[in-house]
């Protein structure tokens, strides 16, 4: 069992996708508002790492933003429900996560910004979705469970311990630990260290984010053919033979429609140690596409690097 983790019921709570599809769907529009503007005022970092949201104490936070002779942060408090802005020149100014048309929202966060003397532009419309609908336009999402929004955090938080130290057993080039806001996932992502073959047709933003071999594994609320929350593991390129390998828990399965293994939600939070078997997916999924693709494994995991020494 994880040292990091415990397993207790309250650190793996149910969340039927069903219980809050509608919250899920309005907080995932807001969350884009806010991690546009981190996308907006940093620099490009390899694999649009400048964009994620990352797990803290309270919720999620873009962590520091620079902008001019000032910094500031924006994260969303999942405890007192409320989006927080405050800046390293000491203003603090917060806005209620309540039952809200995202378009409201947008118009108050924007005034938000505005006030404590940040002016940003950025384009208003969802990315990741379809049917789109402008952020200021968006009247349809207007709902927020405080009680669904707090299970989902408390997860977040038991995932992103587990996922941390699975990647610190990785010595070679590895991903933060991050929420995507696009896809609303959060996710932890181990590179072979060579490009990856470039994929025809692909868009800049695919060309950026798989320029080279990676192992990525994740957690997403679910949606479209996968009707529940899962953790996802997936390799690309896919070398031969991944999706017939053998993993573990014996919960997890290769789902061929979206060419990733899975393990649902529910599957892992009923095991006798949720984190010992998210690890297990985790180390599996990474031995299959590592071992599979031939990378150089020796070189790359600290593991193998304790076994060289006492060699």
């Amino acid at each position: 069992m994880s040292s990091f983790v415990t397993d207790q019921a309250e650190c793996w709570p149910s969340l039927p996708l069903d219980s809050w599809k509608d919250t899920y769907a309005t907080v995932h529009m807001w969350t884009q508002i806010v991690g546009k503007v981190r996308l907006r005022l940093t620099p490009l970092v390899n694999h649009w790492w400048n964009v994620p949201l990352y797990v803290t104490a309270r919720g999620l936070s873009t962590l520091r933003i620079p902008y001019g002779e000032r910094s500031f942060e924006l994260w969303f408090d999942f405890i007192k429900h409320q989006l927080v802005l405050e800046t390293s020149d000491g203003v603090s100014k917060t806005l209620p996560l309540a039952p809200r048309p995202v378009a409201e929202l947008y118009k108050e966060f924007m005034s938000m910004l505005r006030s404590a003397g940040i002016e940003v532009k950025i384009w208003p419309m969802p990315v990741e979705i379809l049917n789109p609908i402008r952020f200021d336009q968006d009247r349809v999402h207007a709902s927020y469970d405080a009680r669904s929004m707090e299970k989902f955090w408390r997860i977040l938080l038991s995932v992103d311990s587990v996922f941390n130290q699975f990647r610190a057993e990785f010595i070679g080039k590895s991903s933060p630990v991050h929420f995507f806001w696009g896809s609303f996932d959060l996710a932890v992502t181990r590179f072979s260290g060579r490009r990856a073959p470039e994929r025809p047709g692909a868009d800049a933003i695919t060309r950026e984010a798989y320029s080279h071999e990676v192992s990525s594994v994740g957690f997403w609320p679910g949606g479209g053919d996968i009707k529940d929350a899962a953790f996802y593991s997936y390799a690309a390129p896919e070398p031969q033979g991944f999706k017939t390998a053998r993993v573990r828990p014996d919960a997890a399965f290769y789902h061929k429609q979206v060419g990733e293994f899975l393990l649902m939600y529910e599957d892992l939070r009923t095991a006798k140690s949720p984190s010992t078997s998210l690890l297990d997916f985790c180390q599996s999924t990474y031995e299959a596409a590592a071992s599979l693709g031939n990378w150089d494994r020796d070189a790359l995991e600290r593991a193998s690097q304790r076994r060289a020494r006492l060699a």
